[in-house]
């Protein structure tokens, strides 16, 4: 009865490198937006010290860490969870939702309603981080693609998002 092969799901090299550099790039851009952003900065500081978040793709990553150093400053913790407190844990439950989200043709409201997002952790918290997830999103994508990215898009003063975006720009490439 049992004549048949049993078939293994790719392991999809380029898209879990794709979502790798993306959350890499993220995670970094979050932390230049801390310091940059009045709101970004307030929305982490609303949380309590030293915390800390993590934001990945199940079952084996890519995962990014993010969290409040002792003085209360934003920091990138890089990919591996081994040894680090994490307070709030948001993961994508497949590779295919993640390029998705990453590909900006599906918001995180969108991806949470659709059930592609499981939190581990505390709501209120998970809410501010998704408020800045949004905020980095309207920093880094062009005005088209971020409309498609986040609910509502901002009305903000033009130079100030184009200085604020050059900033965070560099602070995620060059660690300024």
């Amino acid at each position: 009865m049992n004549h048949y092969k049993e078939m293994q799901p790719g392991s999809k090299p380029i898209k879990r490198a794709y979502v790798a550099l993306m959350l890499w790039f993220v995670g970094r851009a979050i932390e230049a937006a801390a310091r940059v952003d009045g709101v970004v900065k307030a929305e982490f500081d609303g949380l309590s010290p030293g915390f800390t978040f993590s934001l990945g793709v199940m079952p084996q990553g890519p995962t990014m860490i993010v969290g409040k150093d002792d003085q209360g400053l934003v920091r990138y913790r890089g990919w591996d969870p081994e040894g680090q407190k994490i307070d709030l844990k948001m993961k994508i439950k497949n590779l295919e939702g993640a390029i998705l989200m990453f590909t900006f043709q599906e918001s995180t409201a969108l991806a949470t309603a659709r059930n592609r997002l499981i939190v581990d952790g505390e709501v209120p918290a998970a809410c501010a981080i998704v408020r800045v997830l949004d905020i980095v999103e309207v920093y880094l994508l062009p005005k088209l693609i971020a409309k498609l990215a986040v609910k509502r898009y901002p009305d903000w003063f033009f130079g100030e998002k184009i200085r604020n975006r050059i900033r965070i720009y560099a602070g995620a490439v060059f660690g300024l």
